[in-house]
């Protein structure tokens, strides 16, 4: 790593993509260090942690993001074993560190969150593009306040969720939004949706009409897609939601499913290329984006004749 090289990547961005680049970093320069026992280069977790103040879990989960190394000696003493002594090297890669530990926004709602729900909320927010399937409901980003509490009210009685509950979810999913109407850097989103579900009334007529409305709004705007499926189509259709978030260089993409009131998060090639290429196939299969203006349109007017 070399000062110029690293500085690529010391963007403005949230704790959770620091936290995958301080960690993307560190696992590079484990399996480059020099063992100690000379056979060659390429520490192992053991190796890397023997005598240090935290263990070989912990070391694996910093590798992979999941998780902050809250003293900067350990950083010190990390870095120190992997012989990096640059002095620019050093500051960058500790200036990373101190950025990784601040507290995202999302943070004083992590009480309500599934089990992973965290992590993905922070990358969807720094992710260069997110490419949506969404067979259920609405996209999460898409949805109006309107149709958010009327999916959360018509759920509340059943899962027995408090208006303290509703409430603060909407907020969290309202903060969500800003990710793709900031005006700042918004995030581009090439979203595919099923036509069943905009077909699926929450609340009434006038939610609906109003949430048709946004989504022609959203579509038009030059750094979101929307394609819609048509249920009459005999094409491929993924059986779960997913969502693939891309980054700047040099982070690696990572997909996001919900699975049963858990977010699931994965980087490995196999899984990225399995939903990249549902994806490409679902939005080969789905009528061109130009298309969907005029889908929507007709759903609203065939929700005024019910």
């Amino acid at each position: 790593m070399t000062a110029e090289g690293a500085g690529t990547v010391a963007t403005k961005t949230g704790p959770t993509i620091r936290r995958m680049q301080l960690g993307q970093e560190l696992r590079r320069l484990r399996q480059n260090a020099l063992r100690d026992d000379g056979e060659g280069n390429g520490m192992t977790l053991a190796q890397a942690v023997k005598g240090l103040g935290f263990t070989e879990s912990k070391l694996y989960r910093v590798e992979n993001g999941l998780t902050g190394l809250p003293k900067v000696q350990d950083l010190k003493e990390l870095l120190d074993r992997y012989g990096v002594t640059d002095p620019d090297d050093v500051e960058f890669l500790l200036e990373i560190h101190k950025n990784s530990l601040h507290r995202g926004w999302w943070s004083p709602y992590r009480s309500l969150m599934p089990s992973g729900f965290g992590m993905s909320v922070g990358l969807e927010g720094d992710a260069k593009i997110l490419r949506v399937y969404q067979p259920d409901v609405v996209y999460g980003l898409f949805q109006t306040q309107a149709y958010m509490r009327a999916q959360f009210e018509v759920a509340k009685p059943v899962d027995e969720r408090t208006t303290e509950f509703v409430e603060r979810n909407i907020e969290i999913r309202m903060r969500r939004k800003e990710a793709i109407t900031r005006s700042d850097r918004p995030v581009e989103v090439h979203a595919i949706l099923e036509e069943a579900v905009l077909r699926r009334v929450f609340g009434d007529v006038d939610v609906m009409r109003e949430q048709y409305e946004h989504l022609a709004e959203l579509a038009a705007l030059d750094h979101v897609t929307v394609q819609i499926l048509p249920m009459a189509e005999p094409v491929y259709r993924a059986r779960d939601n997913f969502v693939l978030m891309e980054f700047e260089p040099p982070l690696p993409r990572v997909v996001s499913m919900d699975i049963q009131d858990t977010v699931s998060l994965t980087d490995k090639d196999t899984d990225i290329w399995r939903y990249a290429r549902r994806f490409d196939v679902m939005r080969a299969g789905a009528p061109g984006p130009r298309e969907t203006s005029g889908v929507l349109e007709r759903l609203a007017q065939e929700m005024e004749q019910r």
